[in-house]
């Protein structure tokens, strides 16, 4: 079970549960893998409402290793869930409000 005060969702990717989390080396590879000078920038990227598929990737993927699970980028990108996109940006949106203890 996920543990929200540790910063923790869980969500249900393709039939199995995952804990997700954003630890500070999730977030540090965030910062990395969108080029972001900060973490205030990252935040303001998703803000301003721009967001890619890639980025939803990406975001995912690293909720997923900070929650300790191995699956590769290219996993996270073949992973179909209940629901399409709509489905995905709620999911970070949770992983980002919970991580940053803000209202959902």
């Amino acid at each position: 079970m996920a543990n929200t005060i540790r910063g923790e969702i869980e969500v249900n990717l393709a039939g199995k549960n995952y804990p997700l989390c954003l630890t500070l080396g999730a977030l540090a590879e965030l910062e990395t893998e969108f080029g972001s000078d900060d973490l205030i920038e990252v935040i303001e990227r998703f803000q301003k409402g721009r967001i890619k598929t890639d980025d939803i990737i990406t975001i995912l993927w690293a909720g997923l290793k900070g929650g300790g699970s191995n699956l590769t980028k290219e996993d996270v990108a073949a992973i179909k869930i209940e629901g399409g996109i709509k489905s995905y940006i709620e999911i970070i949106a949770k992983l980002f409000s919970t991580t940053f203890n803000t209202e959902s």
